[in-house]
């Protein structure tokens, strides 16, 4: 790792003069939901029941979504978009408050989690089935970036299961599962603060919940749903709650099951969740990352949010990294926070939502080959994304 880059980095976990700001942004402190409620969510469905939502859905014509149609949670409203990646938005289906993240199964249905429970959206006719409230209490339903309710979401790979990170403002979070055929909460576990992301490793055996606030993976056993705490700090914890140095997502390595979590496009951590041992290398692009996504061949994609001190960090930027850790750096136009890639590997989608001020309504579409890159509008602030 670059050791000239640690001490300057490590001074600036709490910027002299930037902590008050610091303490609103979603790389401080979580300590409450922002002002403003949401719409209380028509349509619920009761556990083992299903109910449709009277929200407006625009189908296509052929009544479902092409392959390499991407689907976006718009964190600023209260729906989820289909986008063309050639022409933009083409429909939305209202799924609940501020949604953040989603999981596609197989069977075509999306599982949505927003601040009111989970939502399951039936993608072909392009209707929400159900809502499914959560079991643990998260407050009031709120929106912006430190509202209660679901944040990172992940189906089991035989789909029988969806876990979702539950944020419950100002404390620790829980894991919960979703029985997908009853359409019903079945259990809560502990986890740390802020869930950003859940992840399953590849045999379905257990399940990572990535908590941001409290420096920390949680590996949960799917089969007894024992959780183990496996701390992620590359630059120690001294910041507390108003560190911009915690761990946002992760990603499942293809090749051995390990967890891949990028911290400032300077070190990525590499966490194996069986023994908790955690070893980091170098990445370059020196900016502060968030979302991140792996390709079958072990590719990772990171998302750079922008400087934490703009004299010395750099702006937004897609690192693209092989599997042998060479790095290409893309620049991008502004703040992201996640990411998606094609089914044959050459485009990422990156989503214009991001947790903190500079958020867009939009994607940008970035060619993997030659880092070429432009805007394409669609969805209100999206933020989880997916393609079919």
């Amino acid at each position: 790792m670059p050791k000239s880059r640690r001490p300057s980095r490590i001074a600036r976990v709490l910027l002299p003069g930037v902590l008050a700001a610091a303490l609103l942004t979603g790389c401080a402190q979580g300590s409450g939901g922002a002002a403003g409620t949401g719409p209380s969510g028509s349509g619920e469905a009761t556990p083992g029941k299903v109910a449709s939502s009277p929200a407006t859905a625009t189908s296509s014509p052929d009544g479902g979504s092409a392959p390499g149609t991407l689907l976006v949670t718009d964190f600023g409203s209260d729906t989820v978009t289909f986008v063309d990646p050639a022409r933009g938005a083409t429909g939305s289906v209202e799924v609940g408050t501020a949604p953040y993240g989603l999981a596609l199964g197989a069977d075509g249905r999306a599982w949505v989690a927003t601040a009111e429970g989970v939502a399951v959206v039936d993608t072909a006719a392009r209707k929400r089935l159900a809502l499914i409230p959560y079991r643990t209490d998260t407050g009031p339903v709120t929106t912006g970036e430190y509202r209660g309710g679901g944040m990172g979401i992940a189906l089991a790979p035989d789909g029988r299961r969806a876990y979702v990170g539950v944020n419950v403002p100002g404390g620790n979070g829980a894991l919960e599962v979703v029985d997908t055929a009853a359409l019903r909460v079945t259990d809560a576990v502990p986890v740390g603060r802020r869930p950003f992301d859940v992840d399953v490793s590849r045999d379905g055996a257990e399940v990572y919940a990535t908590n941001h606030d409290s420096f920390d993976v949680t590996v949960v056993a799917a089969g007894t749903l024992e959780p183990r705490r496996v701390e992620v700090a590359p630059y120690g914890t001294e910041g507390g709650l108003g560190s911009w140095l915690k761990p946002h997502y992760a990603a499942v390595r293809p090749s051995d099951g390990r967890l891949l979590l990028p911290f400032e496009g300077e070190r990525l951590a590499v966490v194996d969740p069986r023994t908790g041992r955690t070893e980091i290398e170098p990445m370059t692009a020196n900016t502060h990352q968030h979302g991140v996504a792996v390709t079958a061949g072990g590719t990772l994609l990171a998302v750079g949010t922008g400087p934490i001190d703009p004299d010395a960090d750099r702006g937004p930027s897609l690192t693209v990294r092989a599997p042998d850790g060479t790095e290409r750096v893309y620049p991008l136009e502004g703040p992201h926070e996640g990411v998606a890639v094609s089914r044959d590997g050459r485009t990422a989608y990156v989503t214009g939502g991001f947790t903190r001020d500079g958020s867009w309504d939009g994607l940008t579409v970035v060619d993997l080959a030659s880092g070429d890159s432009h805007r394409l509008a669609a969805g209100s602030r999206p933020l989880g994304i997916v393609v079919f």
